[in-house]
């Protein structure tokens, strides 16, 4: 066993640039794939039943949607990203990854119980849940990497947005 003197433990490093790359890609891939998945749910459910509810006055236009949640997407996968680089791997970043997937799955899991059970409101306890996973998410990625914590601030916003959209819908539909 060899042992190291106090203070001279070994320190994290950087990934290579080349690994670096592959898993941008990566977490751009895992995160794309929950958004074309939930993507798929919402849409066959868009035309008939959620054009037929009642939704609040302030509910964006349907094209707005995949256009602000594309961008949301992009940022939470150059989160992730940053803080497995920063942190260097993942085993450094261990608790925030958590997080990070806790948050994806919560996200995922909104789409099924909206759009795919019609279940509104156990929809509205569960994104309840998404705000603090996204919050704890926050929090965990900025003692690692600021920039990444504050790319995950209008996911935050949109998602508070959201949370009121689906309350309304809920309460409108009862």
């Amino acid at each position: 066993m060899t042992r190291t003197a106090p203070g001279t433990e070994p320190q994290t490093r950087t990934p290579g640039v080349a690994i670096s790359i592959l898993l941008l890609f990566g977490f751009l891939a895992f995160v794309f794939i929950f958004a074309a998945i939930s993507g798929k749910i919402t849409a066959a459910n868009l035309g008939g039943w959620y054009a037929g509810l009642a939704k609040p006055a302030l509910t964006p236009a349907d094209w707005v949607f995949p256009v602000v949640w594309n961008f949301l997407y992009l940022l939470i996968a150059i989160s992730g990203w940053l803080v497995w680089r920063t942190a260097g791997g993942f085993t450094a970043a261990g608790p925030a990854m958590a997080l990070f997937a806790a948050q994806m799955m919560f996200n995922f899991a909104w789409s099924v119980l909206f759009f795919g059970l019609h279940s509104l409101g156990a929809a509205v306890i569960e994104v309840l849940f998404l705000v603090l996973a996204i919050t704890a998410t926050i929090v965990a990625f900025w003692r690692i990497s600021a920039l990444a914590a504050a790319l995950l601030l209008p996911y935050l916003a949109w998602t508070l947005f959201a949370t009121y959209l689906t309350a309304a819908v809920w309460l409108l539909n009862r």
